[in-house]
């Protein structure tokens, strides 16, 4: 049985199980990121969320990302699921786990694939609130947010 190291999944992500297939004996290092759906964006209330992908392309765009980080981390190896659906509040919607023999590389990496993600991947969020739903934006939410709002990437 082989290991999706790079995947879109419609079930709820384990991040344990993610994590697991980074963990190797030449790595001292393991770094997980876990991105959960939040209530309150600029006070506004979320009630959940929706993500579509164009999921052939979308896993392309993870194993390319996950190329990049071997290029730039040669020891560095990474595992990312995100998932597609309707998203209740504090449900998970990615995790990437990257081992590599030293914690600055790790988190370094981790870092680089949460950016490589909202860039290149070809995956869509929708929030749904008490008083309606919408698109939100472009995947780095540079685009206004309703009600005039601009979003920023979360840092």
């Amino acid at each position: 049985m082989t290991t999706q190291m790079f995947e879109i999944v419609k079930n709820p992500i384990s991040i344990e199980e993610i994590t697991n297939k980074v963990i190797r004996n030449e790595a001292g290092a393991v770094t997980t990121f876990t991105g959960t759906v939040r209530e309150f964006t600029y006070g506004k209330r979320t009630l959940s969320l929706e993500y579509q992908a164009y999921e052939k392309m979308a896993v392309k765009k993870l194993e390319q990302i996950g190329e990049e980080i071997k290029e730039k981390w040669s020891d560095a190896k990474v595992a990312i699921t995100h998932r597609i659906g309707k998203l209740e509040i504090s449900e998970i919607a990615v995790v990437i786990a990257v081992s590599t023999p030293h914690r600055k590389d790790a988190y370094a990496a981790n870092e680089y694939a949460i950016e490589r993600i909202k860039q290149v991947v070809p995956i869509w969020k929708k929030e749904i609130w008490e008083s309606g739903e919408a698109w939100i934006g472009d995947q780095l939410e540079k685009t206004p947010y309703p009600e005039g709002k601009p979003m920023e990437v979360d840092q």
